[in-house]
């Protein structure tokens, strides 16, 4: 029997460590597990879980600071736990900030088990001198980018590619539809700063793109009702009431699908929009002091992840001060009229998907955490 103690801090790492849990157990029906996660991980791995999302999953600097006394709580607790139980391995699932931390105290307190890293921090965009010292106290690394297995194995890590979840999972929300000429799809963000930011950008570029692609229509992306009453508040102020047709709640995947072209917020939704083939213009801006900040930590020429992936610049991106609505709209406009550009766009999109790993990515996961176990 195998006795597993797995630690995830986030609703992603909640949901691909459930995944995981679920194939290890068809895989070693007498696995048993603990650790800290969310609601998934305990519905696939049993009341050893311990639900601490709510109070784990906080967001910047200054909530990390404010919980300071209760994240010191729990690391200790933490510790205390897998000594008790020692388990046979630790499995950190992303949330660097306390999993890293973990890995190196149960080093240096001489744990015998292996601790094994999924779903590696990207440390290869701001702290590359962080590799070292995971080789030190990781037994595996289970990456869900390609390019990251040789930056990791660089460093005497034992590394493997699991491939993304996310293959799976895009192809389950996929549709046979025609894509609709001339539509624009808006996707602005999933929080309020991302859509305060950018959704003013997207409104004033919509008038100009209408003179140059006078048939052009528009929908727009909303995460929640939230965040949809206040992107009809923008529409108001803007004098475009006739724009609250556009939104649409909770369908980003649908609008990814139907949408001839289309704008997408900095992050996960970047690949999502790529998984399905989406002709896009990548956007961001964030306040000026944290942009200030970032470029200085940060040590990577492209933000989207599918040019980093490509090696090159295969959608634009307007961040910061390139983000401004003459330049979205005129791109916009550009990739509505272009037919070429946009076949060349989509086809390198699927050549960057395609790189990601066949679909079972949990199973692959699953099976090098079995295989490092019996090593």
């Amino acid at each position: 029997m195998s006795q597993l103690f797995i630690i995830a801090g986030e609703v992603s790492g909640d949901t691909h460590a459930s995944g995981v849990i679920r194939e290890l157990k068809a895989l070693r029906p007498d696995s048993r597990f603990s650790g800290l996660g969310g609601p998934r991980m305990v519905e696939a791995g049993g009341q050893g879980i311990e639900d601490w999302l709510a109070d784990a999953a906080v967001l910047g600097l200054w909530e990390v600071l404010k919980n300071y006394g209760y994240f010191r709580r729990k690391f200790a607790e933490t510790l205390a736990r897998i000594r008790a139980q020692k388990p046979d391995a630790v499995v950190l699932v992303d949330y660097p900030g306390f999993n890293l931390r973990v890995a190196k105290a149960l080093r240096r307190a001489k744990y015998a088990g292996k601790i094994i890293y999924y779903i590696s921090p990207q440390v290869w965009a701001w702290k590359k001198g962080r590799i070292k010292t995971m080789a030190k106290v990781l037994d595996l690394m289970i990456c869900i980018f390609p390019f990251e297995k040789e930056l990791y194995e660089a460093s005497g890590l034992h590394t493997e590619f699991g491939g993304h979840p996310m293959v799976d999972r895009m192809a389950s929300f996929r549709k046979k539809w025609s894509r609709e000429p001339k539509l624009v799809g808006w996707f602005p963000g999933s929080r309020t700063h991302e859509v305060r930011r950018i959704f003013p950008i997207m409104l004033e570029a919509s008038r100009a793109i209408l003179l140059a692609v006078p048939d052009a229509r528009f929908a727009v992306s909303a995460a929640n009702e939230a965040l949809a009453s206040e992107m009809r508040e923008m529409m108001d102020r803007a004098g475009m009431p006739e724009a609250r047709r556009w939104i649409e709640t909770g369908a980003a995947y649908d609008l990814m699908q139907r949408a001839e072209v289309g704008a997408v917020a900095s992050g996960t939704a970047t690949l999502e929009a790529a998984c399905f083939s989406l002709p896009y213009v990548l956007v961001y801006r964030v306040n000026p002091l944290t942009y200030a900040v970032g470029k200085r930590v940060v040590s990577i020429d492209r933000l989207g992840i599918v040019n980093i992936l490509a090696g090159r610049d295969v959608v634009k991106e307007l961040i910061q001060h390139d983000l401004e609505a003459p330049r979205l709209a005129q791109e916009m406009a550009d990739l509505l009229l272009d037919e070429a550009r946009r076949k060349a766009l989509v086809a390198d999109l699927q050549s960057v998907v395609s790189t990601l790993g066949q679909s079972g990515a949990y199973h692959r996961t699953a099976s090098l955490i079995a295989s490092c176990l019996e090593s």
